[in-house]
């Protein structure tokens, strides 16, 4: 009897289960694919099936390239007790030790419930289909310790991850619709952690001048605009891959290419509670940083921020906390980091988004740019109280001259340079190639701890 050969490697192929792993080609580049292949008991992980997530996981990384799981599955396999849940937390152990050595990405093509649904918060990124839905605790559940009736899509449905709990990354389709996003992802990023991102296609010049940016920015201060028009003139042939796009909508966070190297960018979102920064906000920044920075992807910042978002219920679910995660993750990123502040840059906010003070690499500002404790309605509010209503004009237009402005920053050493909006595209690709030789010597410890 001739037995046929796998077309790629398939790792255990005779074992019994819902799993199947095997390096796949994901648009020309090899990667570890893990699916989810059999209808049995819903695909139900037992044992022998967290076994083969593991090896792929461990198989990952020694070759050093992606991981990607494809996963339907109605939980851990109850038939075989223990036995199954021990098997998901082996593949929980392995997955997390591809964290940051190499990308994790989990596709939802179904029902992923119970304890295997944490194998999706183990990802670098998720993508779901519309048909998919995640959670923990189901519907019957949550009515019997609530009291309230939930739909499995109201309960974990891609929407939602979408929108509100920040899991999903990108929405997809189908299955072939998620795979191609997959395929996208991997060509900006490096297989792993130790190589650089690949270089993308040429035909756009460094030095092209963006003339459009000089109009980007409405004459009146409280005005808004799209902040992802920045980054698309920013990035080669326009082109931007936007992350989390429902999710904290009020910060961009987006990959893309200048001068063919890979790029991050984080922006504030003026449409978008005025790009004001709060919980989820501060969370999808430092989550996007921190993976950045992981795989060797400059991160180019884009100002425009009144502050944080004032409220009772932020600063009781610990808004300082999280706050403080985003200027965390900038502080230790080693990766270059350049910054543009496009307009607002006010307290506490500008200095999260990545201020020279949390030790960006370079530091740039439009001409119109301001940058201060608060703007001039704020501090004249504060400082002069009792002015009336023709003193109180006079005050706010003397306060923003002497202090709104992005020259005194730059005279101060807390700005590089003020830039023209139309040459922020050669600026900031000279920026990115001088600082691609710079290497940061790290200090020795067993890991940080900072907030979470």
């Amino acid at each position: 009897m001739t037995l046929e050969a796998p077309a790629a490697p398939i790792f255990r192929r005779l074992v019994a289960g819902t799993i199947q792993a095997g390096i796949e080609e994901l648009g020309g580049r090899p990667a570890m694919v893990v699916r989810t292949v059999s209808t049995l008991r819903r695909g139900a992980l037992s044992r022998e099936d967290g076994e083969t997530i593991r090896m792929a996981a461990v198989s990952a990384l020694t070759f050093r390239i992606p991981m990607v799981l494809v996963l339907a599955s109605s939980g851990a396999d109850v038939s075989e007790g223990v036995a199954s849940l021990h098997g998901w937390g082996q593949a929980a152990g392995a997955m997390s030790k591809c964290s940051g050595v190499v990308p994790v990405v989990v596709v939802v093509t179904g029902p992923a419930i119970s304890g295997p649904a944490l194998l999706l918060g183990l990802a670098d990124l998720v993508v779901m289909t519309t048909d998919a839905f995640a959670f923990v605790s189901g519907p019957a559940m949550v009515e019997d310790f609530t009291g309230i009736r939930i739909g499995i899509h109201q309960l974990g449905g891609t929407a939602m991850h979408a929108r509100s709990s920040g899991l999903c990354a990108i929405e997809a389709g189908n299955e072939a619709d998620a795979m191609a996003h997959v395929e996208h992802l991997l060509s900006l990023l490096p297989a792993n952690g130790d190589e650089l991102a690949p270089l993308g296609p040429g035909g756009d010049s460094v030095d092209r001048e963006v003339d459009e940016l000089r109009e980007t920015i409405p004459a009146r201060t409280t005005s808004s605009y799209d902040v992802r028009r920045v980054a698309a003139a920013l990035a080669d042939n326009h082109d931007v891959t936007e992350l989390w796009t429902r999710w904290s909508p009020q910060l961009v966070t987006a990959l893309g290419r200048i001068g063919g190297r890979t790029v991050g960018f984080v922006a504030n979102q003026p449409q978008a509670l005025a790009g004001t920064l709060d919980i989820a906000a501060s969370q999808k920044g430092a989550q996007f940083v921190r993976f950045c920075d992981s795989f060797n992807l400059p991160l180019v910042t884009l100002v425009d921020t009144p502050g944080f978002l004032p409220g009772k219920d932020l600063e009781w679910r610990g808004m300082i906390r999280h706050g403080a995660e985003l200027a965390f993750a900038y502080a230790e990123a080693t990766v270059p980091r350049v910054c543009v502040i496009l307009r607002k840059a006010f307290g506490g906010a500008y200095i999260v988004m990545d201020s020279k003070g949390l030790g960006n690499d370079l530091c740039f500002a439009w001409p119109g740019a301001e940058i201060a404790v608060m703007g001039a309605e704020g501090a004249v509010q504060i400082l002069h109280r009792s002015a009336g209503a023709t003193e109180a004009e006079e005050l706010r237009a003397e306060y923003a001259e002497r202090f709104l402005t992005p020259w005194q920053a730059a005279e101060r050493g807390f700005v590089d340079a003020v830039i023209d909006p139309a040459s922020t595209r050669e600026v900031v690709a000279e920026a990115l190639g001088t600082l691609e030789t710079a290497r940061e010597m790290l200090p020795g410890r067993k890991h940080t701890v900072g907030p979470l």
